[in-house]
């Protein structure tokens, strides 16, 4: 167990002064040195052995689930701990203090945790009140626990991902492919991105909440608001069915039909966070299944058909956007140095072969686009469909650059999400874009 970087300061304080002037620091655990919430670190450190546990025990009520709890894995060494009272405590014991935390629930993670930071030990609140304590009750100093932390709309538009709902304006494109743009169509295709952005908000807080562990450990997810505590699990625990009844409800004003896409793409994201994202190349699968099921969606938000051509260029593409993810992730493990992914099914090894599959897939798309191009299918909609050949070299230069950006670890985000920040990229998208209207 690494030892806490308080234990190696001097001593001198302690030879300085008299032993009964010592003083003795009492931190309270919940609210003072965690950021976050005990029981619902314990209830979510590792969430499906604990619901395996708890459902093979068969038996029921908080006992049980106590019991439960107290066993939990809990990852001491990266807990989202408050950097302020750890600089008290870096003080104090500079001075020559004991330090005790008082802990009223799970004594033994407490004691665990007391341990991992180098503390003299655990007290309980009962043990306060009885002045049961292995020290002066005259010297104790304390750090109590603080006002509730309430977060600030910065914190929840991070914990939302109000970034990722570019991805949602996906629900544009059939109408924009259709050539369908009027008040009324673009009423239910923003309807529609309401809807879906709630949604994905809802499966973000799930997914982070059932990947802290792992987050924790991560170069960067780890400053993700629920990770870092500076957003309580609880809280989120509220906001995800709130998310998803507003989805529900704004999809009703659209259509039943659309409800039901809607609710496949979340039956989708929930296997995805609970299972698919750790099996190799299903993940990869299922992200391009759910970037064309916006596509899917948009068509039916605004009643449109969607054409077969746009639904297999999307599944080229998002399969290429996904494999270059999942390289920029492995990219930069290899870069820091880190171990393979324990929550994904890929080793740093994988890396030559995915970018592979990546250029495949890219290229493939190009390829599809170049059909559509020569088939009779363009004439209905384009008054001049040769200067669609226009966008073939752009799209070219898009997803090579894509792929460069990836290889030499600087493309930190999601793809689509780097499309919208990265200056080349959007001049790109918007010469594409207006190649597109004057070959109507």
């Amino acid at each position: 167990m690494e030892q806490p970087a308080w234990q190696h300061v001097s001593s001198a304080p302690e030879r300085s002064a008299a032993p009964a002037a010592a003083r003795t620091l009492v931190i309270d655990l919940e609210g003072a040195l965690l950021r976050s919430e005990f029981l619902m670190e314990a209830l979510f450190s590792s969430p499906a052995r604990l619901l395996a546990r708890f459902g093979a025990g068969g038996r029921p009520g908080m006992a049980a689930l106590t019991d439960v709890l107290a066993q939990a894995e809990i990852d001491y060494a990266h807990l989202p701990y408050d950097p302020d009272v750890l600089n008290q405590v870096l003080a104090a014991r500079a001075r020559g203090a004991k330090v005790y935390l008082i802990a009223g629930r799970l004594p033994g993670h407490a004691a665990g945790i007391a341990a991992h930071l180098g503390f003299d030990g655990v007290v309980t609140p009962a043990d306060l009140a009885a002045d049961e304590l292995p020290f002066d009750r005259g010297t104790i100093d304390r750090i109590e626990t603080r006002g509730g932390r309430n977060p600030g709309l910065k914190t929840w538009a991070k914990a939302l991902r109000v970034y990722q709902y570019a991805k949602n304006t996906l629900v544009f494109v059939p109408a924009l492919t259709a050539h369908q743009m009027n008040w009324t169509t673009l009423g239910y295709a923003l309807l529609a991105f309401m809807a879906f952005s709630a949604c994905a908000s809802g499966a973000y807080l799930m997914n982070d909440l059932l990947d802290l562990a792992a987050d924790r450990q991560h170069p960067t997810k780890r400053h993700r608001a629920l990770a870092a505590g500076t957003l309580p699990i609880s809280s989120a625990l509220s906001a995800i069915p709130a998310l998803w009844l507003f989805a529900v409800a704004a999809s009703l004003f659209i259509s039943p039909l659309f409800l039901a896409v809607l609710g496949a793409y979340l039956a989708t994201t929930i296997a995805y966070s609970l299972v698919l994202k750790r099996k190799m190349l299903v993940d990869v699968v299922t992200l391009a299944g759910l970037y064309s099921l916006r596509i899917v969606a948009g068509a039916v938000g605004v009643g449109v058909v969607l054409s077969e051509w746009l639904l297999i260029f999307s599944l080229f593409v998002f399969t290429s956007l996904a494999l270059i993810k999942r390289f920029s992730e492995l990219s930069m493990r290899e870069s820091a140095g880190l171990a393979d992914p324990s929550n994904r099914d890929y080793r740093v090894t994988d890396l030559q072969i995915i970018a592979a599959m990546a250029a495949a897939s890219a290229m493939n798309a190009v390829t599809v686009f170049s059909l559509y191009v020569s088939s009779s299918a363009v004439t209905p909609l384009y008054s001049r469909p040769w200067l669609l050949w226009l966008m073939t070299p752009l799209l070219l230069y898009w997803f090579g650059r894509a792929l460069m950006m990836a290889h030499r670890r600087e493309m930190p985000d999601d793809p689509i999400i780097y499309a919208f920040r990265d200056g080349p990229s959007r001049t790109a998208v918007a010469a594409m874009i207006c190649i597109m209207l004057a070959a109507i």
